[in-house]
């Protein structure tokens, strides 16, 4: 009997306030990595496992966290659950359907999901591809971001594929050269790269989305593409030509999730087996229809799945 693939996505779950009406707010639960993991699930539906990995707090709303993966059809066996942590929360505020946020993450039991070796390695064993982001990277402490890069590296080693979001945020960082440094250890580790043009400009001074696909198969990727907001997205793999492809120009509710739900669109076309120009294609509508909607998590209409 032929055994089921599984993808794997490592980070952070956290508690998302998004406007409602008349100064209320509407709870939900997100993260980047976990938003590309919902819509990973809505996508392969029951061809592929998608499980995600993170540490939990042993709290009312780390429970309630769990139940919502749970409920969303994640694989949730290995999550870390610890005492006296509870999940970060963020709240997004809304400009003409651009997003910004408000974080309160530092006791977040998130930034424990690699201090224990030993389960985080167990939880890489079985994936045949393993998710992780920039914010993964970035919420953990020094040497257990040593230890998480250690870990991946061996899956790599043993036929696993590694895709990396770089999603740069420069305010959860200590310094601008330990977050360029992080974010070159993950590429050197990763055979696809999702960067966003915007943010690699900022933190790397890139000329051009070109110059950031470059940047990163100089760095050891394989394969990159480069996502740039509502301007050519660029493709670029080894031994290959660079590939642009003209944007879905869509006007926004809530851009929360864009890039996180296009990660997932385009994941889960390459490893169907289609082709570059549909992958993309799939990767925008998911973005598209996700950006018509409040908030990063949304139900994707049954055109697209």
């Amino acid at each position: 009997m032929k055994t089921q693939k599984k993808v794997l996505c490592i980070g952070e779950c956290m508690v998302e306030l998004s406007p409602a009406h008349a100064g209320l707010w509407r709870q939900n639960f997100a993260g980047d990595t976990m938003n590309t993991a919902w819509y990973l699930r809505q996508l392969f539906n029951q061809t592929w496992h998608v499980d995600y990995f993170t540490a939990l707090g042993q709290d009312q709303l780390s429970d309630d966290i769990y139940a919502f993966l749970q409920r969303a059809g994640l694989g949730v066996n290995d999550i870390v659950r610890v005492a006296d942590r509870q999940p970060g929360l963020y709240a997004i505020h809304l400009q003409d359907g651009e997003r910004s946020f408000s974080y309160w993450r530092e006791n977040s039991a998130a930034r424990m999901l690699a201090a224990d070796p030993d389960i985080l390695s167990r939880a890489m064993t079985s994936p045949d591809v393993i998710y992780f982001s920039g914010i993964t990277l970035a919420v953990l402490p020094p040497k257990d971001r040593e230890t998480f890069f250690q870990l991946i590296g061996n899956a790599k080693e043993r036929g696993k594929q590694i895709i990396f979001d770089p999603n740069i945020r420069p305010k959860l960082w200590q310094t601008q050269d330990e977050m360029t440094q992080a974010v070159e250890k993950a590429a050197a580790l990763s055979n696809l790269a999702l960067p966003s043009f915007s943010d690699e400009q900022d933190a790397f001074g890139d000329l051009s989305p070109s110059d950031t696909a470059l940047r990163y198969l100089d760095l050891g990727c394989d394969e990159v593409v480069v996502k740039n907001a509502d301007a050519q997205i660029i493709h670029r793999a080894l031994n290959t030509d660079e590939t642009r492809f003209e944007p879905k120009k869509i006007k926004p509710i809530d851009t929360t999730g864009a890039g996180d739900s296009f990660n997932a669109g385009f994941i889960y076309a390459k490893y169907s087996g289609q082709s570059l120009a549909e992958a993309i294609a799939l990767a925008q509508n998911v973005a598209a229809s996700v950006i018509q909607t409040q908030g990063a998590i949304a139900e994707l209409p049954k055109s697209i799945i």
